[in-house]
């Protein structure tokens, strides 16, 4: 025997006849390779022998009397399973949106508070001989990850079913008196002034904090209730319920959040974003502001799971459905749960349990009871626009005596005023969406749906071109073409072949390949003998020099590194007259009397027949090998005309003597 939490019991307080608060899973299963067959007998003896073995599935509850305190949990003495387990079948095909009917309307079906807060529904004719499997539990029993644990005890991991395991026999609660039920309330409400001054004195510092956080204009804030726009779904709801379900891959949602650098719940908040932006938008219902949404939070330690209770909070989050380019959408939704985040810390997990605590169950009651019958949703503006819940799932692949789960529909509840409710839950590599929506309000609800796969594209397309643009090389370069190898070179590396489509790349031919030929750059007739440039008066000859006597004789930069200053002394240039010794017009300069044998001036017939002095050394051929033919006649061509040289007047030191 357990009392309820504040939290626990506020679902009960809330539930009225046209909101059931539950929390559901359609679990679909393929029946191929089970024991003989599918057969409802095998199903409900599972679910039978799971409640045996769980508590929080024989559980009832017991309220106070005068409902002066929350009510108790105890062991229900009178379990028995057949109250429990339903037997139903779709109308045909059996597809999708007949399943969403029907899980719709099951849903909207309250549960026997008399009896422990669950049911199972086994729902067959669906599509390819599949059956589901809808688990309906109230909220005050469970959220949605200890829903989870619960359905998760009731599957397996091997297809194989094991072996039984025995169930340690059970004594059934005492039921307390009504005596003892109203003295320990009173007890209680004496404890209630000195906890409703402890939990005011911290709410106050925590609203401070965050009226401080949202006035620093470089911290990023969360959504803010009761500024939400209005929608055609908020209103006040009817009792019918309307369900519709997508899926996508779970490793799309992770190349688009790895590509942006957020995180799966932004994700998954951007693409039901976009979704309602597109909804409203066909219906030209779309408002000017961005839409709000609540998302409610695990606050459950470790060592708390397992435990069937309600452990949550929530946090605001703005969806920006008023901005049109979805990767700016997302990075706006980064920040806001960011900054929604942080403000929840601020206030404190354990802050809206707190205030449940202190809420009294008849006031409570009563108030949603009022709200609900004179349809206020109506009358103010929207504390809310939807419910966005993500649900982890298990990775792994799960049974059912040897069916294998397909997929996994989680249900949330619909608030009063907030018609829409979107609920996730990963499971292997997918992640299922579940619309839960008022029939009457939202009537269509299986166009949302289609649009998942939609908004999904868009953000895939906007993560693909954010990519390339960062790393073209890796998403645009073409398979590189073969290319054939280049022949090696003597002196120097091949350069690196770009790769680059429908271009051949230039073969490279090495300076080596031919033998050099030394060409004179003039026509090669010149047997006769030409004659010797003599001094003419006025200093210019009248004849060239032959203009292979420059080939030969030019010297290589490292012959005139070793001649020093000699090299210094300035030649006679092409048409220019010796120079003048001692400035007397006749006089030749005197040749030197030794020099290096290389730099002596070639003979007449050097062109055609080469001295031992003027052959070109293997040395000298690596060097010479890149003047061809072609760079002779540049320089032929490039030879400057016989020009007259002005004689320069002696100087006073070189006067000759006498």
């Amino acid at each position: 025997m357990e009392r309820l939490t504040g939290l626990d019991a506020s679902f009960l307080y809330m539930e009225t006849p046209q909101v059931q608060m539950h929390v559901g899973f359609a679990c679909v299963f393929s029946p191929e390779n089970m024991p003989g067959g599918y057969s409802f007998h095998t199903i409900s003896q599972r679910i039978a022998r799971a409640a045996q073995e769980h508590y929080a599935l024989r559980r009832r509850l017991v309220h106070v009397p005068l409902d002066l305190h929350h009510p108790l949990w105890v062991d229900d003495p009178d379990f028995d399973v057949i109250h429990h387990v339903r037997h139903v079948a779709l109308p045909a095909p059996g597809g999708e949106e007949e399943l969403g009917a029907m899980v719709g309307r099951i849903y909207s079906t309250p549960l026997d508070r008399s009896r422990p807060l669950w049911e199972a529904w086994v729902i067959e004719g669906l599509e390819r001989g599949r059956f589901c499997l809808f688990m309906k539990f109230h909220h005050a029993a469970v959220d949605g990850v200890a829903g989870s644990e619960l359905v998760m005890h009731l599957l397996q991991t091997s297809p194989e079913p094991g072996p039984e395991r025995p169930i340690a026999p059970r004594e059934p609660d005492r039921i307390p008196t009504d005596l003892e039920m109203v003295s320990f309330a009173l007890r209680s409400k004496l404890k209630a002034p000195a906890q409703f001054a402890n939990v005011l004195s911290q709410s106050v510092k925590f609203v401070d904090t965050v009226v401080k956080r949202r006035r620093d204009p470089e911290q990023d804030a969360g959504g803010t209730p009761l500024v939400a726009p209005r929608t055609p779904w908020n209103g006040a709801v009817s009792a019918r319920r309307k369900l519709a379900n997508a899926r996508v891959p779970l490793e799309t949602i992770k190349d688009i959040k790895n590509a942006f650098g957020t995180t799966v719940n932004d994700v998954v908040l951007a693409i039901a974003g976009s979704v309602l932006r597109r909804y409203l938008l066909e219906r030209g219902a779309l408002p000017s502001a961005p839409l709000t949404a609540v998302c409610p939070m695990s606050v459950r330690q470790k060592s708390e799971h397992g435990q069937a209770n309600n452990k949550v909070s929530a946090m605001f989050v703005c969806l920006y459905t008023n901005i049109e380019d979805p990767v700016e959408r997302l990075k706006e939704i980064h920040k806001t749960t960011k900054g929604a985040k942080a403000e929840h810390n601020a206030l404190g997990a354990d802050t809206l349990q707190n205030w449940a605590e202190l809420a009294g169950p008849s006031v409570f009651a009563s108030a949603v009871r009022f709200y609900s019958t004179r349809n206020l949703a109506d009358r103010h503006r929207p504390i809310h626009n939807l419910v966005i819940s993500n649900v982890p799932g298990p990775r792994f692949p799960l049974f059912l005596e040897g069916a294998r789960l397909e997929a996994i529909y989680p249900l949330g509840p619909v608030m009063e005023g907030a018609g829409l409710n979107l609920t996730l839950m990963s499971y292997l590599d997918a992640i299922d969406f579940s619309f839960l929506v008022d029939a009457e309000l939202v009537p269509d609800v299986w166009e949302m749906a289609h649009m998942t796969t939609a908004a999904l594209e868009e953000l895939l397309l906007a993560a693909r071109a954010h990519r390339a643009s960062q790393f073209p090389a890796a998403e645009a370069a073409p398979p590189t073409p073969d290319i054939p190898a280049a022949p090696a070179l003597p002196r120097e590396e091949p350069a690196p072949v770009a790769a680059a489509p429908s271009v051949e790349p230039p073969v490279v031919e090495p300076p080596v390949a031919k033998p050099p030929v030394v060409e004179p750059p003039v026509a090669k007739p010149q047997a006769t003998k030409p004659p010797v440039a003599k001094p003419q008066p006025g200093g210019a000859a009248h004849s060239k020099p032959a203009p292979v006597q420059l080939s030969l004789v030019e010297e290589t930069p490292a012959k005139k590194r070793k001649k020093g200053p000699k090299a210094r002394r300035r030649k006679p240039g092409v048409g220019e007259a010796p120079e003048r010794v001692g400035g007397e017009p006749g006089a030749v300069a005197a040749r030197p009397a030794k020099t290096d044998q290389a730099t002596k001036p070639a003979k007449a017939d050097a062109a055609t027949k080469p001295t031992k002095a003027t052959k070109p050394t293997k040395a000298d051929t690596a060097t010479k090998a890149t003047k061809t033919a072609t760079g002779d006649a540049k320089a032929a061509d490039e030879r400057p005309t016989p020009t007259k040289r002005r004689r320069r007047k002696p100087s006073a030191k070189r006067q000759p003597p006498g």
